[in-house]
């Protein structure tokens, strides 16, 4: 009867297995703010770009124009400073994706040493019981013939 093979990593193994599964859903929530800020940015965009529309429409008092230039002039400090922030969770994102991947690597790693060892464990336990039939088959012969 053969051993079961039994790896001496396989902790190792499950915790960095763990480590991959934390760094997926940093990456994921990285992914969700990154998207929701582009979203943020993409309409203060659209809304600039419609009150830049407004004001080719009609002739405007002093008043008018003054109000539409402070807005104008909100939007695009707004645009800036939520451009800024997406900038930052760009950079997160790519952290986030970087350490994914390194975390998977490391598991990969281990998981493939497993593999190999599982292999030669087996291997080897197939060669000890070849060797074991081998020798009774000679037991046998040389008990028949004696």
């Amino acid at each position: 009867m053969s051993k079961p093979f039994h790896f001496k990593l396989e902790k190792v193994l499950d915790y960095r297995g763990q480590l991959e599964e934390q760094a997926k859903a940093a990456l994921a929530a990285a992914q969700a703010k990154h998207d929701r800020q582009a979203e943020l940015v993409s309409g203060l965009r659209d809304r600039l770009a419609a009150h830049m529309d407004k004001q080719a429409e009609s002739n405007k008092s002093a008043n008018d124009m003054w109000l539409w230039r402070q807005y104008k002039d909100a939007l695009e400090q707004d645009i800036s400073r939520e451009q800024y922030r997406l900038s930052e969770l760009e950079l997160k994102l790519h952290q986030a994706r970087q350490e994914a991947v390194a975390r998977s690597k490391d598991r990969k790693l281990l998981e493939k040493l497993k593999e190999t060892q599982a292999k030669k464990h087996h291997e080897e336990e197939n060669a000890r019981e070849e060797k074991e039939n081998d020798e009774m088959a000679t037991l046998r012969y040389e008990s028949e013939n004696f």
